[in-house]
This record gives structure tokens, C-alpha cells and sequence, in this order.
């Protein structure tokens, strides 16, 4: 067991780093590295997404708050955008929970993954005219700000992350520059969170008696206590680090190692879903 505990702390340690970097929750990190622990700890296949997100999800929570205190230190974090789409985040959580627990783990991960590679592509190769300053013009009205909090809210949930894979991207989209687009994602990531993380503990309770009885030890629902204690302690330190790094780089050198890291993931998600192999 000591071993997976060094993993866990491992697995978390980078997460925050990349969490506070990015202003993401680390979740595309952290649910591989905990589906391939939990597969090296026999947790059964029909569980082992499901608990694997719902950890990384309960994790989130902790990694945000670090990250999101780091970031408002800065006056990074747009509280007026932030209260708009909290309401829509909520819910749409709620809703990715529950669809998360009925759709296939493999389909979901190409898709999510193919949406990540194209996002990484035109943040990489689009110019963007609000590095410097805020154009508040562009976002949408107060219902279309819930609304994209909902639509962030429930693919985030289905996949275990924060939420800055699309918060990011769609915040510089709409004129906000990269580093208040990358701190209100970092603020988004708590509501996404909370109410993700209740969610898979909930649907967890329905999982079949059979199941229930083949789990480790430390797991409620579909969380596994003793991985986001772990992940959370080291993630919790590291987001702050990560946080401090991001307002000491040019705007541009930031836009672009996102973009980067989007792309790797991407690949990497389409790779290991196996969806694509004849």
C-alpha cells in the first residue's frame, strides 16, 4: 500500500503545479494516473472510471481553493463573470454526474480528447487581440454566461476536470486576456467540484451489490478517500507554486504552453480510448 501512497502524492504534486499554471483543475492528470493505480489495485473494471473521476473531481476541490486564493492575490479573477456561470456550473455538474454513470468511458474520452487536440490548435495558431487588455464587448448576455457555465459544467463532470480545458479558451475567446481567463477558470473550478464530487458520491450508492463488495478499502460511493487525501495534500501546496509562475510569464509564452499541453493531452486521450483501433 505504501507504494500507491508515494503515487497518489506524485500524481498530485504535478497536478497542482498544473492546476495553478493553467488555471485547470488538473483532472486530465490526475484520472489517468488514478484509473492506472486503481487498475494496478484490482479495482473492478465496471467501477474503475467511474471512482477514478469522482476521486479526481473531490480533489479538484482542495486543488481550487489553493489555486483560486494564489490567483485573487493577484486580482486575476473576474468575480462578476465568475457569479454568472456559477449557477449554470452547479447544475450542469449535477447533470454530468448522472449522465457520466450511463455513457461509455472509451467513446467519451475520444471525443473529449479530439475536442481538446482542435482546442489546442487554434489557441496555438489563432491571433488573439486581448492579450493585453479586457474586451468585456464580447462576452454574452448574463443568461448566455449561465449557460456556458452549464454546458463547462457538465462535460467537465463526465470527465473528472476543473473545468480549464474549455473555461480558458472560451473566457479568451469571448475578450478576457489570458491570465483573468486562466484565474476565473481557477474560480470555476470549485463550484464544477463540489457538486461533481457529490454527484459521483451519490450515483455511487446505486453501483450493484457484487461490485460494492470487490472495492478496496477508503471507498464511498465512487470516491476513494485515502487517493484524495493523498492527491489532495500535495496538489494543495504545488497549485500555489504553479500560481506564482503563471503572473511572472509574458501573456504570449502562457496562451502558447497551454495550447501545448491541450495538444498533448488531446492526443494522448484519443490514443489510450482505443476507439480508433481496428
Amino acid at each position: 500500500m505504501d507504494i500507491f501512497i508515494l503515487y497518489y502524492i506524485a500524481a498530485g504534486a504535478f497536478a497542482g503545479l498544473l492546476a495553478g499554471l493553467f488555471g485547470i483543475g488538473g483532472g486530465m492528470i490526475i484520472v489517468p494516473a488514478l484509473i492506472y493505480i486503481f487498475e494496478a489495485q484490482s479495482v473492478p473494471e465496471a467501477a474503475l472510471t467511474h471512482i477514478g473521476i469522482g476521486t479526481s473531481l473531490a480533489t479538484i476541490i482542495i486543488t481550487s481553493i489553493s489555486s483560486l486564493r494564489a490567483h485573487n492575490n493577484k486580482g486575476a479573477i473576474n468575480w462578476s463573470v465568475w457569479k454568472r456561470m456559477a449557477p449554470g456550473l452547479v447544475i450542469g455538474s449535477l447533470i454530468g454526474a448522472g449522465v457520466a454513470s450511463v455513457i461509455h468511458g472509451n467513446s467519451l474520452q475520444a471525443i473529449i480528447g479530439i475536442g481538446a487536440f482542435l482546442v489546442g490548435l487554434k489557441m496555438l495558431f489563432m491571433k488573439n487581440k486581448s492579450l493585453v487588455e479586457n474586451d468585456f464587448s464580447k462576452l454574452p448576455s448574463p443568461v448566455g454566461q449561465t449557460g456556458l457555465g452549464g454546458f463547462i459544467g457538465i462535460i467537465s463532470a463526465i470527465f473528472g476536470i476543473g473545468g480549464g480545458t474549455l473555461t480558458v479558451p472560451i473566457l479568451s475567446y469571448y475578450g478576457l486576456k489570458i491570465q483573468n481567463a486562466v484565474g476565473t477558470s481557477a474560480a470555476c473550478g470549485l463550484p464544477i467540484a463540489g457538486a461533481g464530487a457529490v454527484g459521483f458520491l451519490a450515483f455511487g450508492q446505486f453501483v450493484d451489490a457484487s461490485v460494492k463488495e470487490a472495492l478496496p478499502s477508503g471507498v464511498l460511493g465512487f470516491v476513494h478517500i485515502y487517493a484524495f487525501t493523498c492527491v489532495s495534500i500535495a496538489s494543495f501546496f504545488t497549485a500555489r507554486i504553479g500560481a506564482k509562475i503563471t503572473h511572472k510569464l509574458p501573456a504570449s509564452t502562457l496562451k502558447k504552453a497551454f495550447a501545448v499541453l491541450l495538444l498533448i493531452v488531446g492526443f494522448r486521450l484519443v490514443l489510450n480510448s482505443d476507439v480508433f483501433i481496428i
